[in-house]
């Protein structure tokens, strides 16, 4: 199948497994049994490697032989997991919206409990506050998802939009309410659609930890050192908090 080959079916675990590529081929026969049944394995170093070389090259300049080789696992696999390189690009921005979503979810939480929160002005500003910095640790210890991003944001945006319905999309709504809350109580500057807030949130995050080198260039400090990272994410947390929020004066907010 070719690399915009349309997506296969999809089999049970065991069976997917019959199609791993054998790494030796003087592996026994029980060797090749136990490899069978480890497709989540499988499937996990496939992913680990499309996010790599998806961060390496954007998804126009992946290959799947890439892809394969540095998994260590055929073409013939990966096109019956994923179906084609669309597919496989696809499930890892999946991947990727679910482990941000459980670190946000552990981080806001006990926050959201309180359902005074979204009334409440600190409470709304701690609110703000764990999850842009739940934002900012994540992008930290994964820069290959700032790549990807990038790559996207240099491409305008094109693959996202081919995939964008089959992500996690349905909190938004939930958020959208969240937030026009906290606007009627006067907690927001702007009734600016208050997702696209979020997402420049985000922006901000990632271009400020991708621009280091290019910040770098204009100070002595070492920028990546742990007190610098520390002060750079409570300056973008403060930044973006008192940009949202209206001034405690102004209880009906700015427009």
């Amino acid at each position: 199948m070719s690399e915009s080959g349309e997506p296969g079916s999809r089999r049970g675990l065991v069976q997917d497994a019959r199609g791993v590529r054998e790494h030796s081929e003087s592996h026994s026969q029980a060797g090749r049994r136990g490899r069978t049944h480890n497709a989540e394995g499988a499937r996990e170093a496939i992913l680990n490697a499309a996010e790599a070389v998806f961060a390496e090259h954007g998804f126009d300049g992946a290959r799947i032989d890439a892809i394969a080789a540095e998994s260590g696992y055929n073409k013939s696999l990966i096109f019956q997991y994923f179906g084609d390189k669309l597919g496989l690009y696809t499930e890892v921005n999946r991947r990727i919206d679910r482990e941000l979503n459980t670190l946000s979810t552990g981080a806001v939480a006990p926050l959201l409990a309180d359902e005074t929160v979204a009334s409440d002005p600190q409470r709304f500003k701690a609110l703000l506050e764990a999850v842009i910095g739940v934002v900012f640790d994540a992008f930290l210890k994964r820069p290959r998802v700032m790549r990807i991003i990038l790559w996207e944001q240099a491409e305008g945006w094109q693959t996202y939009k081919k995939i964008m319905s089959q992500l996690d999309t349905e909190d938004v709504d939930e958020l959208r309410a969240f937030f026009a809350k906290a606007r009627d109580a006067g907690l927001l500057r702007s009734d600016f659609d208050p997702f696209i807030q979020i997402v420049m949130a985000e922006a901000f995050c990632w271009s400020y930890l991708s621009s280091i080198p290019l910040y770098q260039m204009f100070t002595d400090e070492d920028l990546s050192s742990e007190a610098a990272m520390a002060r750079g994410r409570a300056y973008l947390i403060d930044f973006i908090v008192h940009g949202m929020m209206a001034d405690p004066k102004d209880s009906g907010g700015l427009s």
